[in-house]
């Protein structure tokens, strides 16, 4: 779990009510939401994906990703672009042998409420992160930020975005999910 050790500029934005804020460091940009290319077979909290300068973007709701339903599409739905390093995609890369492995990290949407502003946190803002109580796995959590009567959720994109635990959720979701008939999953062999 990273800490705080210096003042940071953090991008501040709405999901399902709560506040969340993310270091600016990855966030590469801020768009307007559009429509999504739906691809098949993907776990529930990959919502689709943008064509962003010719490039296909994942585009993950984090509403999902932490249980907390899904993001409601308004006149204020953003996409935060971020850019990630996760070691899994270091292991990913050049798998099909062209050249264009995935070593040096990888651009995947945020689907929020709304993007709101630009804040400079001071160590001295920031709490570490609870070990429980915020509805969502400590590991995610780099620390609270105080602001006014509440707190800011200040999020480890790092670890919300782990390439290598969205593969295993995804995997997860795959192995519960529902069987055809006999309850053995559809090409399987009965054991």
């Amino acid at each position: 779990m990273s800490t705080v050790t210096e003042a940071g500029r953090y991008l501040t934005f709405t999901l399902n009510g709560e506040a969340y804020a993310l270091d600016i460091f990855h966030v590469t940009e801020i768009i307007e939401y559009r429509p999504l290319t739906v691809v098949p077979m993907m776990p529930d909290f990959i919502r689709g994906v943008i064509n962003l300068r010719g490039r296909a973007v994942p585009v993950i709701d984090i509403a999902i990703r932490f249980a907390r339903g899904s993001t409601v599409i308004g006149r204020r739905t953003s996409i935060i672009i971020v850019h990630i390093q996760d070691p899994a995609l270091a292991e990913m890369a050049d798998l099909d042998g062209d050249g264009k492995g995935l070593a040096d990290g990888q651009d995947i949407g945020i689907l929020v409420d709304s993007a709101t502003k630009v804040v400079t946190l001071a160590p001295s803002d920031i709490e570490p992160a609870p070990a429980f109580g915020a509805g969502i796995r400590a590991d995610y959590i780099s620390g609270m930020a105080r602001r006014d009567d509440d707190f800011l959720i200040l999020l480890d994109i790092s670890h919300v975005l782990s390439i290598s635990d969205m593969v295993r959720l995804s995997d997860l979701a795959q192995e519960s999910a529902p069987t055809e008939g006999g309850g053995v999953p559809v090409g399987s062999e009965p054991p």
